[in-house]
C-alpha cells in the first residue's frame, strides 16, 4: 500500500527528501525557500515542521475545508501557542502562506492579508 502522495501519484519513484514524504510531486525544499524569500521569510525548523504537518493533513483529507484545517493546526501547534504561535511564524497565515510554502492549493476561504495590499 501507498504511503504517501508521491508513491500515488508517481508509484515506483525514488524521491530524495525522506522528511517530506507526502510532498506533492512538484514541491522541493527550494520551491518552498523561493516562496518564502518572495514573501520576505525566513524559514526556520518551525516552518519545516509546519509545512510537513500540512503535507501530511491534505493526504489525510481528500478535499479540506479552511476551518477544519484552522481547527487542526490549532490542535496540533497548541503546545506551542496554537493559532498565535502560527500567525507570528506565517504572517501570511499558516492556512494560505503555509500551503503556499508547502505546495499545496489552500482551501477556499482561506486569506492571504498580504494579497492585494499596499503598504
Amino acid at each position: 500500500m501507498a504511503e504517501s502522495m508521491q508513491e500515488i501519484m508517481n508509484p515506483g519513484t525514488v524521491y530524495l527528501d525522506a522528511e517530506f514524504p507526502d510532498a506533492p510531486p512538484d514541491w522541493s525544499r527550494e520551491t518552498a525557500q523561493a516562496a518564502a524569500i518572495a514573501d520576505n521569510v525566513q524559514l526556520t525548523e518551525d516552518h519545516w515542521t509546519v509545512i510537513g504537518a500540512l503535507q501530511r493533513y491534505f493526504v489525510e483529507h481528500e478535499q479540506p475545508n479552511v476551518r477544519a484545517l484552522h481547527d487542526a493546526l490549532e490542535e496540533r501547534f497548541h503546545a506551542q501557542g496554537g493559532l498565535k504561535y502560527l500567525y507570528g511564524i506565517f504572517p501570511g497565515g499558516p492556512v494560505a502562506q503555509g500551503c503556499r510554502f508547502a505546495g499545496l492549493r489552500a482551501p477556499a476561504g482561506a486569506v492571504d492579508k498580504s494579497f492585494g495590499s499596499v503598504q
